[in-house]
Formats: structure tokens, C-alpha cells, sequence
């Protein structure tokens, strides 16, 4: 079955970086569509970053110049690079999978907490 599994995740100071890696398994990597998503206490899930089969990416305004998502079909893996973190930035980040016909798979989420 389809399995996606975060990590990465942790406690950075504001203004540091993180790379959350997302590992996929149970379906046909290279033609899905991946995304990550992120969860803030109180808040609706919203789209951080995805990327195309193709390797065509699409940002939040919020992340826009300090993320950097990528993939490498080879592993069946995702990436997100954050960099110049804020504290806003702290969430639980959920790695998705999207089907060609639009069915969506959820990893259990990996949190990012930032301090001063």
C-alpha cells in the first residue's frame, strides 16, 4: 500500500535551516505529483510547496526565495530545503502524494518548531 514517511523535522533557531525528506513507497513514484503541506496550531493545513512528475514546482508567497522543494524518482524521495526559517514557519509539515487521476495520499506529518 501506499506509504509516505517525514523526517527531518525538529527545533531550529530562527533564521536556520532545515531539509525534511519524505520517503515513498507502495506506488509508481515518478508520475505522481508531490507536495508538503504544513499545519500550524489553530489553523488550517495549507499548500507549502509541490512539484509536478515533470519537476515543475509552485510555492506559498510565504516560502517564496527560502524553500526549495525536489525530488529524485532514483529513491522515491521528497524534499524540502527551508532555509531563513521564521517563526511562523513552525507547523506540522505532512508530505502528499497526488495520483495522475487526483487521488491523494497523506504521510503522518513531522514537526518544525523555531525558537530565538
Amino acid at each position: 500500500q501506499v506509504q509516505l514517511v517525514e523526517s527531518g523535522g525538529g527545533l531550529v533557531q530562527f533564521g536556520g535551516s532545515l531539509r525534511l525528506s519524505c520517503a515513498a513507497s507502495g506506488f509508481t513514484f515518478s508520475s505522481y505529483a508531490m507536495a508538503w503541506y504544513r499545519q500550524a496550531p489553530g489553523k488550517e493545513r495549507e499548500l507549502v510547496a509541490q512539484i509536478s512528475s515533470a519537476g515543475g514546482t509552485n510555492y506559498a508567497d510565504s516560502v517564496k526565495g527560502r524553500f526549495t522543494i525536489s525530488r529524485d524518482d532514483a529513491k522515491n524521495m521528497v524534499y524540502l530545503q527551508m532555509n531563513s526559517l521564521k517563526p511562523e514557519d513552525t507547523a506540522v509539515y505532512y508530505c502528499l502524494a497526488q495520483s495522475p487521476t487526483l487521488r491523494r495520499y497523506w504521510g503522518q506529518g513531522t514537526q518544525v518548531s523555531t525558537s530565538s
